[in-house]
């Protein structure tokens, strides 16, 4: 049983829950390079195919949190694909992007963008990573052109020493809340939709996506 972190309505988000058991840069934990995927095979297929629903062929796309893959769908085209992330290695791997850069966002939430930009942003399985989440979605709303999605997934995955505390006290289906509240906490977006794309329940990895527009 998940245990509940009470969430003052005044401020509910408190510095404590974004604590971690690793407090190093995160420039050192992510400095090896990890040319793997985080989710199985099933759940990354899954992955591809809500894209394909959810994202505009032909749009701007922006994968913040990127890595090795950014599991879009191979036979859609897109104008373009910029990957953030923290490993160069890794980023210049991914050959779904079309550009790249290295940036630690819980450091610098600020996006190098001009305001309403792009068609789309993604964020696949590292929401849990974020401790700066509201400032991070505050961001993703200014870059976004106005009803453009941002998708983030999540599955049962993380790196847990890196993983902040709220999010390891939650169960599955509380993140979803969670996430939705970094959306309404930024401020920059309609209605948030939690959606369970896992592929074979029981059998593959479980996967959920929450998706809000630009208001």
């Amino acid at each position: 049983m998940a245990r509940l972190i009470s969430l003052r309505m005044d401020n509910p988000l408190q510095p404590h829950h974004f604590a971690r058991v690793d407090e190093t840069p995160d420039s050192w934990f992510y400095q090896p390079p990890r040319i793997v995927t985080h989710i199985d095979e099933p759940a990354c297929a899954a992955l591809a195919l809500f894209y394909r629903e959810r994202l505009p062929a032909g749009g701007r796309i922006l994968d913040l949190m990127s890595s090795c893959v950014s599991h879009l769908p191979k036979d859609v085209a897109y104008d373009r694909v910029i990957g953030q992330g923290m490993n160069v290695t890794e980023l210049s791997a991914n050959k779904q992007l079309t550009g790249a850069f290295v940036q630690d966002l819980n450091k610098s939430p600020a996006l190098p963008f001009a305001d309403a930009v792009f068609d789309g942003c993604t964020v696949a399985v590292s929401v849990q990573y974020m401790t700066r989440p509201v400032e991070i979605f505050a961001e993703v709303a200014r870059i976004l052109k106005p009803g453009a999605p941002f998708i983030l997934s999540f599955s049962n995955r993380m790196f847990p020493t890196k993983a902040v505390a709220i999010w390891r006290a939650l169960d599955d289906h509380q993140h979803g809340g969670l996430v939705n509240l970094y959306f309404r906490l930024s401020e920059g977006f309609g209605p948030a939709e939690f959606v369970d794309i896992s592929p074979i329940p029981g059998r593959s990895d479980p996967l959920y996506a929450v998706v809000a527009s630009r208001a």
